[in-house]
């Protein structure tokens, strides 16, 4: 409860309800930073990839990883090229209520995001890319279509998914040992001490479990906020412009860092993001949306060897892919 309430005093006079249950934003960034249900606070506060208790939900068989950490770039791009589906989007549509009436921040959006792929959504600001995915987490409900992880419908949080905000929503009061363990008190499960530690030692956290977030960059801020969500082992990660608040070197080392973290473990990752470079650096596909409402107006693929390094944003064929996609967006 005391995580339900810093989290409803942090985002006091952004979200209201209308008493129907529907909440309204402030605009012009309702479709872009939508409103929370009230069931899923704990998630988003503290266990993004849980149903935070609200049911229980026997686990989802998982696929095989392509395991691209010990495959060549080209055989893991093939790996995943071949996989099927991990989750889907079929004819997604979302309107919103707002006191000027209806906003349609969806408009028939459908796409396949395969096994152990890194796929990046971009377009330009207010076309509902965050809409999209907090869809794809089950913490708004669709007006029409449906998300599937699987064969089964994702219409509230689910364990298989967890979600990485703009914001690392860090428990000011909580060590970074106390908020990355508060999941799994939250689940009333033991803490897989041995993943943490070693995930706290690839994003170069080790040493500091006992500092509190005043304490910490915001890059180490949200390296925290990686950990958390990768200690519940989830199939699926979503991210939200988790770098966009960062400095362009810190950025760059974030980049790098999800990179690695990426190839290591073979997991499924959705990115949202409105830098063209960002998402042409860390995409195995780039899906473009288009303005309000938002479409699925072409999908790249980006076929760069991997490990990837910052320097290849200098190169001819790298701008040459930006432009390409910049002028997708402008169109």
């Amino acid at each position: 409860m005391r995580a339900i309430r810093a989290f409803h005093s942090a985002n006091r006079g952004r979200v209201r309800s209308t008493g129907t249950g529907r909440h309204i934003g402030e605009a012009p960034a309702l479709w872009e930073r939508p409103p929370v249900r009230a069931d899923a606070l704990e998630l988003i506060v503290a266990y993004p990839g849980s149903r935070a208790n609200l049911r229980s939900h026997g686990e989802e068989e998982r696929g095989a990883p392509c395991a691209p950490e010990v495959l060549d770039s080209v055989n893991a791009t093939n790996c995943r090229q071949a996989a099927a589906a991990k989750m889907a989007v079929e004819g997604a549509s979302k309107f919103y209520a707002t006191d000027s009436g209806s906003l349609h921040a969806l408009d028939d959006v459908s796409i396949d995001v395969r096994e152990g792929e890194f796929l990046c959504v971009l377009g330009p600001s207010g076309c509902g890319k965050t809409t999209l995915l907090w869809c794809m987490a089950g913490l708004h409900a669709l007006s029409s279509g449906a998300v599937r992880i699987g064969v089964e419908r994702v219409e509230e949080p689910h364990p298989e998914i967890a979600m990485i905000f703009q914001d690392a929503n860090l428990l000011p009061w909580r060590d970074l040992m106390g908020n990355i363990r508060l999941p799994f008190e939250i689940k009333r499960k033991r803490p897989d001490a041995e993943r943490i530690r070693q995930l706290l030692e690839q994003v170069g956290l080790s040493g500091f479990e006992a500092k509190f977030p005043r304490e910490l960059s915001g890059g180490m801020q949200q390296r925290a906020s990686i950990v958390r969500s990768l200690a519940v082992d989830p199939s699926v990660l979503l991210m939200d412009e988790p770098f966009g608040a960062l400095d362009a070197f810190t950025r760059d080392e974030m980049n790098l860092l999800i990179q690695r973290i990426w190839m290591r473990t073979g997991k499924t990752i959705v990115f949202v993001t409105h830098s063209i470079p960002e998402a042409i650096f860390l995409a195995d596909r780039v899906a473009v949306m288009s303005a309000r409402p938002g479409r699925i107006a072409k999908v790249f693929d980006v076929d760069i060897p991997r490990p990837r390094s910052v320097d290849i944003v200098t190169t001819p064929e790298f701008i040459g892919r930006v432009l390409e996609v910049k002028a997708t967006i402008e169109s």
